[in-house]
């Protein structure tokens, strides 16, 4: 049986349907959205619209730089509060497999995570035959230097001073993300039939005598799991609590820092340091955001001023042109 082809039924959609059937097409609906009729707006850009923006850029912007930086560099005295840091540099947190090497469901309790931890975790998953609690490469490195401070008094006699352990960490991590896994009274218990991580010196539920400051919901292994975004970086070890406001939190006088070296920092050419700072309304010193402030706004205003520049030379010669002509 011949069939009669048409090229207008093959842009439609294919051949036509049999008699009295619905034809079959595949152009889209006449709507506005299917047609692209929708309205549109489209910014013209001229010199009057796009100067002005960088110059308010530039203007903003390094004012807001000049007073956090400064802020920031005025973060010396010790009155109040003093934080004490440990410091790192050389040492890449943000490094994609590293950031992504952790399990957060063993971290929040999951009893099943915690005997078969996720694969993200190798090559720190297992050990032993056994499941490594906690698992992965974030967990294996943790910082594990103690710090003890003393003031040497007129007797030459060192006085410790008293370091806070608590109240070091994210609340929503101390109390959300991390918790150890259900059970009894017994924290043994309840991670057993599982091993330490391979560079610790004892297993998780080892690492305070304060049942609230055990297991997973440590807090210095909590600051620790917190990833750095730069390679030097410094985190939270301990709170000096200021004790009367007619006694400066740390007196003026000789102090002795007292250091139990675990830590190896050579193996990635690393660098440790000791840090005490106070804080202020844009949290401890850090000069890096003002800085950048600074960059950006001058970055702005500059480019401002060499495109008003070249505005202003071609119109003129523009300008000349028709005169001319």
């Amino acid at each position: 049986m011949a069939m009669n082809y048409n090229a207008k039924d093959e842009v439609d959609g294919g051949p036509p349907c049999a008699p009295g059937g619905t034809a079959k097409t595949r152009r889209p609906d006449n709507t506005a959205f299917k047609q692209q009729r929708l309205p549109a707006w489209q910014p013209i850009l001229t010199a009057g619209t796009v100067l002005p923006i960088f110059f308010i850029i530039g203007l903003i912007f390094i004012p807001i730089g000049i007073g956090i930086f400064v802020t920031s560099n005025n973060i010396r005295e010790i009155e109040g509060n003093v934080f004490m840091y440990y410091g790192l540099s050389n040492f890449y947190q943000n490094h994609r497999r590293y950031v992504k090497s952790r399990d957060d469901s063993q971290l929040n309790g999951d009893s099943s995570a915690l005997l078969n931890p996720s694969k993200e975790c190798e090559p720190y998953r297992r050990n032993e035959d056994k499941p490594i609690a906690p698992c992965g490469a974030i967990a294996n490195s943790m910082f594990n230097d103690t710090l003890e401070l003393f003031l040497i008094g007129n007797d030459s006699y060192p006085m410790p001073i008293a370091l806070k352990k608590r109240g070091i960490a994210w609340w929503t991590d101390k109390n959300v993300k991390f918790r150890n896994p259900p059970g009894g009274d017994n924290l043994e218990e309840r991670f057993k039939g599982t091993t330490k991580p391979v560079n610790w010196l004892k297993p998780v539920y080892m690492l305070d005598s304060d049942p609230d400051n055990n297991g997973f919901i440590n807090e210095d292994f909590i600051v620790w799991m917190r990833t750095a975004a730069l390679p030097t970086f410094r985190k939270l070890y301990r709170l000096i609590e200021r004790k009367s406001d007619l006694h400066p939190t740390l007196p003026a006088g000789r102090y002795y820092l007292n250091i139990t070296y675990n830590y190896p920092v050579h193996y990635f050419d690393g660098r440790k340091r000791m840090i005490l700072s106070t804080i202020s309304w844009m949290g401890g010193k850090n000069p890096f955001l003002g800085i950048a402030y600074i960059a950006v706004g001058s970055i702005s205003f500059l480019l401002g001023v060499v495109l008003l520049v070249i505005n202003h030379k071609y119109r003129n010669s523009s300008n000349t042109a028709d005169i001319t002509i």
